[in-house]
């Protein structure tokens, strides 16, 4: 029997039980597609760095005695549709039989059972062999609950797997440490320079340019530095465990001018296209942390595994028992437009400023700068999800629609009405104080609301709880604020009305 197989951009999985026997009757088929690049505007570094690691895994599997069809984004025969090409590929290997990965994004996951319904010969679906769970788990688990806490779900995957646990209770007392997490990084402290990589490419960048893909972000063609290959996401793992996990919960909300990536793993990019997954992460992350030599406390280690075993693994069963309508989801009815310098960094706000401009130069930024910078202002400005979810989505090398819908229209935009959020994750400028130094260089007073060099997001902060009070008022977390709020004299929350009225009908003057 002859059979073709799909493997999709992030589906990388060299581990995979497919690929360890060969097998000339089978042919491995992977595409770069104007489908792909061009259903939202992305990152250079994404699509530089998906193509990357695209070529190395097909290299590879030819090495290892594969056949492979690969078709690059200039190659002549190459549709840039997923359904076409695999027409294409059927026919010339006169197949008996069509085979894909679970796709992890709903968008591609229909297309290709559409797709198999057409199709004359048989088909079939494996698992890609890379989380945790199932799909279904996570709905299956809250089936019947009102509410899906991401702890409860957590604290059942440590038991299930053993992790840090003792006779099913958490080792060191604690199930959560989150607490520890939350210190603000001084200058005194060390950070170990960032393990990088110099993979060059140029060419498909010159490719991608050749090609006319409409991209955002900066990039340096001759140093890519994220891990394209199994042996490069396992060194960066190695230098995590052996010099950033010892400071990483301490730190892991913390922000500064001078730091791009302070004690952070950065193989967030690795995992989501499956070079290196989340069990082996969990299981080096645990050996550093058993080993006689080390000094690491459990805080650091439970901190890291909460984001994989927890966090991701949640966002990813959420994302499959709430699609597709979550991603048309608006509970707050916000429908303003993303301000201009979300693809310049052009502001006076320094927290935005530098974390925009660390966006469009490593297309990267770590959960706080996302969830309580650029999310947060674009929550209190009252912006679309949909523009939000689009930035999202294309401005970071590690967005795919899977963890980044979830994270983006729920956590940070509460679109979701609190679905994964218990309430909307929203600040006025004493929290960016408090978790970094933006404040100290800033154009704007930290401390003033309606002032001309005012903070922006005091004025806006307690605009949005105004504004959104018929929807957020019995909230039982948000209780404490809106009792501040009431206690705001009217005049003075007209001024701050009106000034956050014209920060939002004027955002690129901030």
């Amino acid at each position: 029997m002859k059979i073709v197989r799909l493997v999709l951009g992030d589906q990388l999985n060299s581990s995979h039980s497919w690929f360890q026997e060969k097998d000339d009757n089978i042919l491995y088929c992977l595409f770069e597609m104007r489908q792909e690049t061009d259903y939202i505007t992305h990152h250079i570094q994404k699509v530089a760095g998906f193509f990357a690691a695209m070529r190395n895994f097909a290299d590879g599997l030819i090495k290892d005695g594969h056949r492979v069809k690969y078709l690059n984004i200039l190659a002549p025969e190459n549709t840039h549709a997923l359904t076409k090409n695999l027409t294409q590929q059927i026919e010339q290997f006169n197949a008996d039989k069509f085979e894909y990965l679970l796709p992890d994004e709903y968008r591609l996951d229909k297309q290709l059972k559409d797709f198999c319904g057409t199709l004359t010969i048989e088909n079939a679906v494996t698992d890609t062999e890379h989380f945790y769970t199932k799909r279904e788990d996570l709905g299956v688990f809250f089936e019947g609950k009102k509410q899906f806490l991401m702890e409860n779900f957590y604290r059942n995957m440590r038991k299930k797997h053993q992790i840090l646990t003792v006779n099913a209770q958490p080792e060191g007392g604690q199930w959560n440490y989150d607490k520890n997490n939350r210190k603000k990084w001084k200058e005194n402290t060390l950070v170990p320079p960032f393990k990088s990589f110099d993979n060059n490419v140029v060419i498909i960048c010159e490719e991608i340019q050749k090609a006319g893909i409409k991209t955002i972000g900066k990039i340096n063609p001759k140093y890519f530095e994220y891990p394209i290959s199994r042996e490069q996401a396992l060194e960066q793992l190695e230098y995590f465990c052996e010099h950033l996990l010892v400071h990483f919960g301490d730190y892991q909300d913390a922000m500064h001018t001078n730091q791009i990536y302070l004690y952070h793993a950065r193989i967030s990019f690795a995992m989501n296209i499956k070079l290196i997954s989340p069990k082996e992460v969990i299981a080096k992350t645990l050996a550093t942390y058993r080993d006689p030599k080390a000094t690491i406390e459990i805080s650091q280690v439970e901190g890291f595994i909460r984001q994989i075993l927890g966090w991701r693994e949640y966002m990813r069963g959420m994302y499959w028992a709430l699609m597709p309508n979550y991603k048309t989801l608006n509970a707050l009815n916000n429908t303003n437009k993303l301000p201009d310098f979300y693809w310049t960094g052009n502001t006076k706000m320094n927290c935005l400023k530098n974390a925009i401009n660390n966006s469009l130069d490593n297309s990267y930024a770590h959960h706080i700068q996302r969830l309580m910078i650029t999310g947060n202002y674009a929550l209190l400005t009252q912006t679309n999800p949909d523009e939000v979810d689009a930035w999202y989505l294309g401005i970071y090398a590690d967005a795919v629609e899977w963890v980044q819908l979830p994270n983006t229209r729920g956590m940070s935009q509460f679109a979701d009405g609190g679905k994964i959020a218990t309430k909307p994750y929203i600040s006025s400028g004493s929290y960016v104080h408090k978790m970094g130094n933006y404040c100290d260089s800033c154009h704007y007073n930290k401390k003033e609301k309606t002032t001309k060099d005012a903070c922006p997001f005091n004025s806006l902060y307690w605009n949005f709880l105004d504004d959104k009070k018929e929807e957020l008022s019995g909230n039982f977390r948000m209780g404490m604020m809106y009792s501040l709020l009431r206690k705001i004299p009217a005049e003075k929350l007209f001024e701050i009305k009106e000034k956050a009225a014209h920060i939002i009908a004027n955002p690129n003057e901030y």
